[in-house]
């Protein structure tokens, strides 16, 4: 077994759930994109770039875009609805919703709320910023939840509309992000299906490598900022190409390890859809063969906290992901904040 992550080690995964608690399982999924799609070859116009360029450092050939007038909460009312459709549940059963996102509709109150409202549940909401790892983390909130008694029935949602943080005259970071939506319901399995563990790490560290910095607190919006563009994503790119490749690694491995598995045991890896050559990374050292590895980024791009509950569900959908295959999911967004699961579809 590998040396714990950097900031993970009073973090420990769930190899099984307590004596008498259920294990908590993902009833169903579902996935928003938006219809519009922009190209490499557009971004063309926009910077000092070109398509051979962004797919050969990122894999990246498109990213869809919301239009006008759609917010954040609209795409993960959406996915939230798709995901009850497939779990055979109405909003509500639920007992609480998380929604994990870094561009909520507003900073008060959560989108969460917003989302409860569209869908037409009761219950408790709230948001949770993990960037990249909000999914994960949120998966993990869910599971307690479910294995403590408290909730029976978790929307989890991971959700970004970044085309409008982004920085379109920035050429590192504009070629990445795209917008959408997914989720998934995760409730009680009495079986051996579910989430066999998680793992969730941080390293503050690293905090203004990936960030938007106007906003808050620190730095209040006015004028002189809005020109400066400070409400925009800034990223230092070889600080988290680094710490993704190491540390997506390292939470995997660990995980799978304490969870009693082998590599070769695990069906599917569903890592967060960042940049290609970051997921050739950490599954080549974990010796996973490439046909195990699924991705779509070469058509949405970077979603964020978005990009593991879409990719699931895609393959959830055309059957790729089956009943009882094991899955590892993994991330690494802003904080930096990191983290994996390892689940019994």
């Amino acid at each position: 077994m590998t040396a714990p992550a950097r900031g993970s080690e009073a973090l420990e995964p769930l190899a099984s759930p307590k004596a008498g608690s259920p294990r908590s399982r993902i009833l169903g999924t579902g996935s928003f994109l938006p219809d519009v799609t922009r190209s490499n070859a557009e971004l063309e116009k926009l910077v000092d770039t070109n398509d051979a360029w962004i797919r050969e450092r990122t894999g990246i050939r498109e990213r869809r875009i919301a239009p006008d007038g759609m917010v954040t909460s609209d795409m993960a009312a959406e996915a939230a609805r798709r995901a009850l459709a497939m779990a055979e549940l109405s909003a509500s059963d639920l007992d609480l919703i998380v929604c994990a996102t870094v561009t909520p509709d507003m900073p008060m109150p959560a989108t969460a709320v917003f989302v409860q409202q569209k869908i037409g549940a009761k219950c408790a909401s709230f948001d949770l910023s993990a960037a990249c790892a909000g999914f994960i983390f949120g998966m993990s909130i869910a599971d307690q939840f479910i294995k403590g008694g408290a909730a029976k029935n978790v929307l989890v949602i991971g959700v970004e509309l970044l085309s409008r943080v982004v920085n379109w005259a920035d050429r590192t970071t504009c070629v990445l992000f795209g917008d959408g939506a997914g989720a998934a319901v995760i409730g009680p399995s009495a079986g051996d299906r579910g989430i066999i563990g998680t793992r969730i790490c941080s390293d503050g560290s690293l905090a203004e490598s990936l960030m938007i910095p106007g906003g808050g607190s620190r730095e209040p919006m006015d004028e002189a900022r809005i020109r400066d563009r400070r409400n925009k994503v800034h990223m230092k790119g070889q600080d988290i190409f680094k710490a993704a490749v190491r540390n997506l690694y390292s939470a995997s491995q660990e995980l799978v390890d304490a969870c009693g598995v082998t590599n070769d045991q695990v069906d599917w890896v569903v890592p967060h859809q960042a940049n290609m050559r970051i997921i050739d990374q950490v599954t080549a050292r974990a010796n996973y063969p490439k046909e195990k590895v699924l991705s779509n980024i070469e058509r949405v791009g970077n979603t964020s906290s978005a990009s593991i509950p879409i990719l699931l569900d895609e393959r959830v959908k055309d059957g790729t992901v089956k009943p009882n295959d094991l899955v590892l999911m993994c991330a690494l967004g802003a904080g930096v904040s990191w983290g994996s699961a390892l689940v019994r579809m």
